[in-house]
């Protein structure tokens, strides 16, 4: 493998179609697809500004370094990245990859970014700004995430969560296959027209959760003041710990929780409108 170290670059693909290559304090400045269509890339304190730097890579290794604004886009259409101890102060970052790893990650200014990924792993990972985080991606196994953004996870399939903090609008819509674990999920409209979502041990705030649900499971949960009128049209199995401040027409299965301020059945029910909803 090659070294290259303390150089800069510029322009348009200064290192285009390099294979074998480690980077060391190298700075990539403004210009397009420094690292196209790449293969078996290291990089290690190192800062880009371009565009595009990481486009068609196979094999990538990213530590300690810093994605300024102006590498928008920085890494699409690639495969088999770790990244570690690093900064992404960029939008739009990893898009139609496959097999990518983040590990103490920060990423400040989010928006659109994870889109289309498939086989990805979060540990301790901080994201701001970060609406629309996670369009159409799959097979997702996230630790420690703390999350603010709105609209994040939607049409997402096979994700599990754990030990995470989410402060997110709307998330989790038409998802398949998500279970989150021991962690605080704070948002309007959470969950609807999911399948199979599981919450286990988890504390959930927000207006109108889970709503028009199929396959939905929550264990050992608990609701804040602001989760009101939840489960509208939903197909649930739900354990809450202490109480709810209202429930609204589920259709099907059962709820307990140790109080609820008010449960409304009216007449817009669905059918089978024969869900169970008791204090334990």
């Amino acid at each position: 493998m090659k070294t290259i170290s303390n150089q800069e670059f510029g322009g348009e693909r200064p290192l285009y179609c390099r294979h074998g290559l480690r980077l060391e304090n190298v700075t990539i400045h403004a210009g397009e697809s420094a690292l196209k269509e790449t293969s078996d890339i290291e990089a290690e304190n190192c800062t880009f500004e371009g565009k595009y730097p990481f486009w068609e890579c196979d094999g990538f290794k990213v530590t300690g370094c810093l994605f300024r604004e102006g590498a928008r886009a920085a890494l699409w259409y690639s495969r088999d990245l770790v990244m570690e101890d690093s900064v992404v102060e960029t939008p739009k970052m990893f898009r139609e990859m496959d097999r990518l790893c983040l590990r103490r990650v920060k990423l400040p200014n989010a928006a659109e970014t994870l889109w289309s990924c498939r086989d990805v792993i979060l540990e301790d990972v901080e994201v701001e700004k970060g609406d629309y985080l996670f369009m159409h991606s799959a097979d997702i196994h996230i630790d420690r995430l703390k999350l603010q953004g709105n609209y994040s996870f939607q049409y997402c399939r096979n994700v599990e969560i754990r030990n995470s903090e989410l402060h997110t609008k709307d998330a989790f819509w038409e998802t398949e296959n998500v279970t989150v674990y021991d962690s605080f999920i704070n948002g309007e409209y959470l969950g609807w027209y999911s399948r199979n979502l599981c919450l286990v041990n988890c504390r959930i705030g927000g207006t109108q959760p889970l709503c028009y649900c199929s396959g939905l499971v929550l264990e050992n949960c608990t609701f804040e003041p602001d989760a009101d009128l939840a489960f509208e049209y939903s197909d649930v199995q739900a354990d809450i710990r202490g109480g709810v401040a209202s429930v609204k027409n589920p259709r099907h299965g059962r709820i307990v929780a140790d109080s609820f301020g008010e449960i409304i059945i009216d007449g817009n029910i669905k059918q089978p409108a024969d869900c169970i909803v008791q204090t334990r």
